[in-house]
């Protein structure tokens, strides 16, 4: 076979993968591009040795899936990780981007070349930049909670260190969320240095799900007044239920239908009811607590007709009251 004839059938494959894309409106050149929602973060001004992160997602619309070999970053002052090689047809991942700010100082960007070799060959380039203050340190750099338990209260310390001006003083904290409460001392002040500790507590109100924020700081100076601090974790319900979704179909109002659910807690615990707006909730309680209860539960529709999705809300009884819920769809057809 001639040199001609392997780089037509190249061309060939290629323009066959890109007539099959689906919903994406792509030629051969920008399909690569478009699963990349976001190609640019700045990190913004940020503190010695803080850990300072950021995804970005990818968003795989087409109909085929795409194999990510390398990401290669131009500066080592960031570190490019690949969280998922294989992003399958309609499917997300994410290529992680780490500022290595306890080993550079300074104005620093890197630009992040993914490359992605199936189903055919293309890179994608990603930028990041930032500027790592060298007056300030964080020990440790950041607030990572770890596993908290749903409807628990936790705390965490960081310590922050400046060298600069004997007037530098942190004015103000901002948060975005109200499960987050800050309490900051002054534990020093002398000799152009500064000592802070801030104390980060995520309160019982916190939802379930992972904790992705930021706190910033907010100080005295003109030039670069405003310093974020990442906080982590992970909020876990204290019950969980199986299945997490009832579809019940076509039911008639005044219908009973019949569900098995499967719950599970920490601790033993009993049940004290079960709701759902919209339907009579039945079930005959547990004689005794236990960590895993398993339940029939008797749905009656007593709603208007029509199409109905809300949460099935399970309490527990006790001193420490747990709530979980499960979704509900049904139609409630007319009599």
């Amino acid at each position: 076979m001639s040199l001609f004839s392997v780089r037509s059938l190249a061309v060939s494959a290629t323009v066959l993968f890109v007539s099959g894309l689906g919903s994406v409106s792509a030629t051969a050149a920008d399909w690569a591009e478009s699963l990349f929602p976001i190609k640019t973060h700045q990190f913004g001004t940020v503190a010695v040795a803080s850990d300072t992160k950021f995804r970005f997602p990818i968003q795989n619309n087409t109909d085929t899936d795409i194999h990510i070999s390398t990401v290669r970053a131009s500066c080592g002052c960031t570190t490019a990780t690949i969280e998922t090689d294989w992003v399958r047809a309609g499917g997300t991942g994410s290529i992680l981007a780490t500022f290595n700010t306890g080993t550079f100082r300074g104005k620093k960007g890197a630009t992040l070349t993914v490359v992605i070799d199936k189903p055919v060959y293309r890179e994608v380039r990603l930028r990041v930049d930032g500027y790592i203050r060298q007056d300030i340190v964080f020990n440790p750099g950041s607030i990572d909670f770890g596993n908290v338990r749903q409807g628990e209260a936790a705390a965490k310390s960081v310590a922050i260190a400046y060298a600069g001006r004997d007037d530098w003083q942190i004015v103000d904290i901002e948060t975005a969320v109200p499960f987050l409460k800050t309490e900051l001392k002054q534990t020093g002040r002398g000799s152009q240095r500064v000592n802070y500790n801030l104390t980060v507590q995520l309160t019982d109100e916190a939802p379930v799900g992972y904790v992705q924020q930021e706190l910033v700081l907010v100080t005295n100076d003109r030039s670069m007044p405003r310093v974020p601090l990442r906080v982590g974790g992970q909020v876990e319900a204290g019950l969980t239920i199986s299945p997490s979704a009832i579809a019940i179909g076509a039911v008639k109002p005044g219908e009973t239908v019949s569900q098995r659910l499967v719950i599970r807690g920490r601790e033993p615990f009993m049940i004290k009811a079960i709701a759902c707006e919209g339907w009579d909730c039945e079930f005959d309680p547990p004689a005794q607590a236990k960590s895993t209860h398993l339940l029939n539960v008797r749905l009656t529709a007593n709603g208007k007709p029509g199409e109905f999705r809300g949460p099935l809300v399970i309490t527990t009884d006790g001193d420490s009251e747990l709530t979980a819920r499960v979704l509900v769809t049904a139609n409630v057809r007319e009599k």
